[in-house]
């Protein structure tokens, strides 16, 4: 028997998931049409057809709240729906059972995720609008009883019921046309494509880059790749350290706040701060206030950076390494606070386990870090010596800030929309195209100077 945690594991939108259609044989008796023994469908005594729709959710799901109230006012006007609203709780453990033994009577893949739909023996996940997914739901359970109650009223006739078919388990359409992308389905990209996602243009991370490239342009003169790797990998995997517990910190703070509107707003209000204040940067740079690293912390970095390149011993590489990135990750988190923050709190409107929550952000901060990894690589293979630029650090402000700021707004104005990577990708695309634009602007009007090394 699986537990509620077990069964509130989830991966995001599961969709539909199809059965095969299969032809049935023209019945001769009721029972052939309803079997009395059938968790599915009864016949009352006016010889009505009803449908048992099983409503599995949670306290805490948010989308589970918007779909109750819709399906209890649909049960009230529909006098052959039998509704069976069950809670996934640990106080009301029988509830589990009864999802288990349904999900294996239908054979379907299925963790727990919620708000989760059985009737007809099908099966869907998710809940957008009573408008949209409600009424797809509702129309598939009375063609259902109609085809049912056709039968049913053909055989008491004595006539001989047209062989029908079942219904098969197929949602709407949900492919759309991504630019430079093409034909995608929406409905299997849920929190691994988001995080993913989010988490791979959080990676470009000006001041990340400013501190690394100028670590590895010091280990250089050294001409020691062994040297060159040490430094380069305990930096990078101790950002990833450092990155991973500043998540954590706000997974849980939010998931202790649950899910109150006005956190979600008050986390999209923050980001579009950061955002806003990044954007500045591309127009005002080290003008009013900023997010980058001060310029008053810069002495005691590159004093460390400097004392590691002199480091005769492996423990004093590794300890140096060790608290250089301690420090440089106390500045750099406020340089791009603002995509975490929009995911951990995407990621707790989802009612997952807590293991599901570490899961995803160990997936974040995994891909986070791959960029790092490739400039250490690179640098180790090339032994090549390269600054950021001060353009090139302005543009990827500008680029990480604008993204912010369109996250921050969809998670002010529609946090639903991040249910689906759709959103995050095409947010991330419009800032690519808005910083492109920007970007080719401003070399028209100013003219395109010779750079300097970036002050991030």
């Amino acid at each position: 028997m699986l537990t509620t945690a077990v069964l509130v594991a989830a991966l995001g939108f599961a969709g539909v998931v199809p059965a095969m259609a299969q032809t049935v044989d023209a019945p001769e008796t009721v029972e052939d049409v309803i079997p009395v023994d059938s968790n599915w469908y009864s016949v009352d005594e006016d010889n009505v057809v009803h449908v048992d729709v099983y409503f599995f959710w949670t306290p805490t799901c948010p989308y589970c709240a918007k779909a109750k109230p819709w399906l209890e006012e649909l049960d009230a006007a529909s006098e052959w729906l039998d509704l069976h609203s069950l809670p996934l709780t640990d106080e009301a453990r029988e509830n589990v059972d009864i999802a288990v033994a349904l999900r294996d009577e239908l054979g379907v893949q299925w963790t727990g995720a919620v708000p989760a739909f059985m009737g007809c023996e099908t099966f869907d996940i998710g809940f957008d609008e009573p408008e949209t997914t409600g009424a797809q739901l509702g129309e598939k359970w009375r063609r259902c009883q109609e085809g049912l109650q056709a039968q049913v009223d053909a055989v008491l006739a004595g006539e001989e019921p047209a062989p029908t078919t079942t219904l098969p388990l197929v949602s709407e359409d949900t492919t759309t046309d991504l630019p430079f992308i093409g034909e995608i389905d929406t409905s299997t990209w849920s929190l691994p494509a988001l995080t993913v996602v989010l988490a791979g243009f959080d990676a470009f991370n000006p001041c990340a880059f400013f501190v690394l490239l100028f670590l590895l342009s010091l280990l250089v003169h050294a001409r020691s790749r062994l040297r060159m790797a040490t430094i380069g990998g305990i930096f990078v995997l101790v950002s990833g350290l450092a990155y991973f517990a500043f998540m954590a910190a706000w997974l849980n703070l939010f998931e202790w706040l649950g899910p109150l509107r006005w956190v979600t707003f008050a986390a999209g209000a923050v980001a579009v701060t950061i955002g806003v204040l990044n954007m500045k940067d591309y127009f005002l740079f080290n003008r009013g206030p900023s997010l980058s690293i001060p310029e008053g912390a810069k002495p005691g970095m590159f004093k460390r950076m400097r004392a590691l390149t002199m480091a005769s011993s492996f423990p004093a590489m590794a300890v140096g390494a060790f608290t250089l990135a301690i420090a440089v990750n106390s500045y750099e988190l406020l340089c791009t606070a603002g995509l975490p923050l929009v995911y951990t709190r995407t990621l707790t409107l989802n009612d997952l386990p807590t293991a599901s929550y570490y899961g995803y952000l160990a997936l974040y901060n995994l891909v986070y870090i791959l960029p790092l990894l490739v400039i250490v690589g690179l640098f180790v293979w090339k032994l090549g010596s390269r600054k950021l630029a001060e353009r090139e650090g302005r543009t990827l402000k500008l680029l990480s800030g604008t993204m912010m700021t369109g996250l921050g707004l969809v998670l002010l104005f529609a946090p639903d929309w991040l249910d689906n990577a759709l959103t995050a990708i095409l947010v991330v695309i419009a800032a690519a195209g808005v910083t492109g634009i920007i970007v080719l602007i401003d070399r028209l009007v100013r003219g395109d100077p010779a750079d300097t090394v970036a002050s991030h």
